[in-house]
């Protein structure tokens, strides 16, 4: 019911910044809670970002906080994914996905709960 499309990743230097986007299809993307997330090297992916559908309410992962920032603007029908400071370690392959929420305020960390996945972009962050 949508389709996800990841933009922005690169090459960056240590304590560099990216803003990924993750842009939408279909005509009901404000249902759709968002998340980010990024998998380690043989490991299933790992929570970054999550944004509500309403966009009023964030999480994030520890190894992130002040300096990834989660926004999602439901008239461009696209989530985003600002990153800063980054570091070696936040080298991955982003993803972006989306699940169906009954509630504005609801946003999951688990990888699990989303349905709809998009390509991945990758972002390496280089000394």
């Amino acid at each position: 019911q949508v389709q996800l499309v990841e933009s922005g990743g690169g090459l960056v230097q240590t304590g560099g910044s990216q803003r990924l986007s993750c842009a939408a299809s279909g005509r009901a993307f404000s249902i759709y809670a968002m998340g980010w997330f990024r998998p380690a090297p043989g490991q299933e992916r790992d929570f970054v970002a999550a944004i509500s559908r309403t966009g009023g309410s964030t999480g994030y992962a520890d190894p992130v906080k002040g300096r990834f920032t989660i926004s999602r603007d439901n008239a461009k029908n696209t989530v985003y994914l600002q990153v800063n400071s980054l570091k070696p370690e936040d080298t991955a392959v982003y993803y972006c996905a989306a699940v169906a929420s009954l509630r504005g305020s609801w946003y999951s960390q688990r990888n699990n709960d989303y349905d709809y996945w998009g390509q991945g972009t990758q972002v390496t962050v280089s000394s």
